[in-house]
């Protein structure tokens, strides 16, 4: 039996953060939907060999085609979404929703003279008050219990009931705090009643009034010196805030909106869309998109609603009430009349700004991100667009052969400070980590000196090849890239020339525009937009960039590690405390006094020392 799938998609690829996952088949028809907390992990384990999967997952995963995969802040979050598309995709490996193994449901018997609250998937019960459906039985059951220690509502069958009411002895319930006791008249059934309608009415609104009104009696208990009512009534707080922290996917307005998130580099843009409807989402779309012409984020937010609400478009007959965006536009004042005139009523076109719309425009930003991401690294991947890649950089390059190694340099550097260069390593168009190197320069005037060092230092090594054949550092590169524009690159051609090596060429890749340019030329090299030969020229220096970047950082954080552990009193572990609290030496300089001494082992004398040797250390 075959041990993998033609759609597997890479581990690296897949996030591992909490989310939700859809398996596709080859006409799009979602075939099952589940959640993880980690999704990587999850994921992982739908890809062992076959022949070792259960025989429903067998067949679910021979007969997709596809999976996609959707980021969401907590495990809640991804609770809900996973409810909200099984009921809107009704995906037919989703089978343990359906007859005995249908959604459970939170039950309250309110038309019973003594309530019950309890978990069913029965909904026939006559005179019940439902809530639900939840696609999972261990969170709803863990909410009734938290619930339970502040309205305690019979939990219990009526046999139960029946024999404690027969023997006057209550069940464990009643004497750990989540039972009112009905059974042996701790409470009139009136009085049980009015606790469950409370219970009802909580999980009906879910809002923060129920919260507001507890802390208003725990504070009168304790001006009142009732200090053990006061402690119950803190717990009681305590366990309603973590009940509405589980549903933090829904917006507490219950508005309808669209929300979106973007993504985007010099090439390509990725667009994450969350729908939500009367607070919940409803659906999530994601594109990505090869940019033709520079677009800053502001003219992407223009064209995305464009598409999105456009005539004969997706949603042209849905526009919401909200229509969150990361960035307003010039003319949003017109983009706003635009999608009033569609709705036929007005809508709200802005940047959310704080709040639960805050955080969900964070989580589709990060989806958004994570699409940019994969596309970039699947595009990289892919055999047949790396060797175009290659051949089309040979061409436009005029090369003599297709660059199979390709080596780029990036110089990091804080105000002239702890200068750092790098250098990523690609051969056939993928990235060789193990021969990334790092370089401190200890000495420089200005990038284009750093350049020369660097390259200088480098080269070295082809020049002495024979004499280490085995130093990865001694393979010929066909390709020199430096980040920069025509100074970098005549600094460049200056230490080839000095070490007399004539069979390499460099080139510079500025990032504004993606120009390149090369050698003594006074114009630079175009390549078109949207080729595979731009894009992994772009991929190889945002590489180098981001390497050196590291480097540069870590080098900082060395520097100020090595000044404290100088400082008298002060050793490893306390060091450690310190960066893990301020992280630079920009933030230790500006915390307080009252903060420094509150990092575990310090205090106030350490604390003195360390503002007056920080305060004369401007080389941090």
């Amino acid at each position: 039996m075959a041990y993998d799938v033609d759609f597997r998609p890479k581990t690296g690829e897949i996030p591992t953060d909490p989310g939700v996952y859809r398996f596709l088949d080859e006409n799009g028809r979602v075939l099952y939907v589940g959640k993880a907390k980690n999704l990587r992990a999850r994921l992982s384990s739908y890809f062992a060999p076959l022949d070792s999967l259960q025989e429903k997952t067998r067949r679910m995963v021979q007969t997709a085609r596809d999976v996609s995969w959707t980021i969401v802040k907590t495990e809640f979050e991804a609770l809900q979404l996973e409810f909200t598309w099984i009921k809107e995709f009704d995906p037919p490996f989703n089978v343990r929703f359906k007859d005995d193994k249908s959604y459970p449901y939170l039950a309250v018997t309110m038309g019973d003279e003594i309530p019950r609250a309890f978990i069913t998937r029965n909904k026939e019960i006559k005179n019940a008050k439902y809530f639900g459906p939840y696609t999972q039985s261990w969170a709803i059951r863990e909410t009734l219990d938290t619930l339970l220690k502040v309205y305690p509502v019979r939990s219990c069958p009526s046999g139960t009931y029946q024999r404690a009411k027969s023997t006057n002895r209550p069940c464990l319930l009643a004497d750990i705090g989540k039972c009112s006791a009905p059974c042996v008249s701790r409470v009139s059934p009136a009085e049980h009643k009015a606790i469950s309608k409370e219970f009802v009415d909580f999980m009906n609104h879910g809002d923060e009034e129920h919260i507001e009104s507890l802390r208003a009696r725990m504070m009168e208990a304790s001006e009142t010196q009732q200090y053990e009512l006061a402690a119950s009534l803190r717990d009681d707080v305590t366990a309603l805030e973590t009940v509405l922290e589980k549903s933090t996917v829904v917006f507490t307005d219950q508005t309808d909106a669209d929300l979106f998130g973007i993504a985007d580099d010099e090439l390509t843009a990725a667009v994450s869309l969350f729908r939500v409807r009367g607070g919940r989402i409803r659906g999530v779309r994601a594109w990505v998109v090869d940019k033709e012409l520079e677009r800053s984020t502001a003219e992407l937010v223009e064209y995305l609603l464009q598409n999105v609400y456009g005539k004969d478009a997706t949603f042209a007959s849905d526009v919401p009430k909200e229509v969150l965006v990361p960035l307003l536009p010039e003319d949003s004042e017109a983009l706003g009349a635009w999608l009033s005139e569609i709705r036929g009523s007005k809508v709200d076109l802005r940047v959310p700004q704080r709040g639960d719309k805050r955080a969900l425009a964070e989580t589709a930003h990060t989806n958004a991100k994570h699409a940019l991401g994969l596309y970039k690294l699947r595009r990289t991947a892919d055999f047949t667009a790396r060797s175009e890649a290659l051949g089309d950089i040979q061409r436009y390059l005029n090369l003599s052969a297709a660059p199979l190694r390709i080596e780029c340099f990036d110089v990091s550097h804080l105000g002239g400070t702890g200068v750092v260069a790098s250098m990523v390593v690609f051969e056939d168009g993928l990235p060789k980590k193990d021969q990334y190197r790092k370089f401190n320069i200890e000495e420089t005037t200005d990038d284009t000196e750093s350049i020369y060092q660097v390259l200088t230092r480098r080269l070295k090594y082809l020049v002495n090849a024979e004499e280490e054949p085995s130093n990865k550092f001694s393979y010929r590169p066909g390709l020199l890239i430096v980040d920069g524009g025509q100074p970098q690159v005549n600094a460049a051609q200056r230490a080839l020339n000095d070490l007399g090596i004539t069979d390499i060429n460099i080139v510079g890749l500025a990032k504004r525009l993606e120009e390149i340019w090369l050698p003594n030329d006074p114009f630079p090299t175009i390549l078109p937009r949207g080729t595979e030969a731009l894009f992994l020229l772009q991929r190889v220096r945002d590489e180098a960039h981001r390497f050196a970047i590291t480097a540069q950082r870590q080098k900082r954080k060395s520097s100020i590690a090595t000044e404290l552990l100088n400082i008298e009193g002060l050793g490893e572990k306390r060091v450690t405390a310190l960066l893990r609290r301020f992280g630079s030496a920009k933030r230790l300089r500006a915390a307080t006094f009252e903060e420094i001494a509150e990092v575990a082992g310090i205090g106030q004398v350490l604390a003195e020392s360390i503002i007056a040797n920080i305060g004369q250390t401007e080389s941090l």
